[in-house]
């Protein structure tokens, strides 16, 4: 079936989305919540070397 657009699997006309969507469904791995977590850390370990 090469050069088809039709699934190897069940022969359906789909081959599904373009692109991975369930990626964002969160957003817990984007690079502006990785940022806030590494700022979060550093001054937790701030505030702990304080006491």
């Amino acid at each position: 079936m090469k050069g088809k657009k039709r699934c190897n699997l069940h022969g359906g006309k789909s081959t599904g989305a373009p692109g991975n969507r369930n990626a964002y469904k969160h957003g817990r791995y984007c690079s502006d919540t990785l940022a806030l977590e590494r700022m979060l850390r550093v001054i937790l370990a701030n505030a702990s070397a304080a006491l």
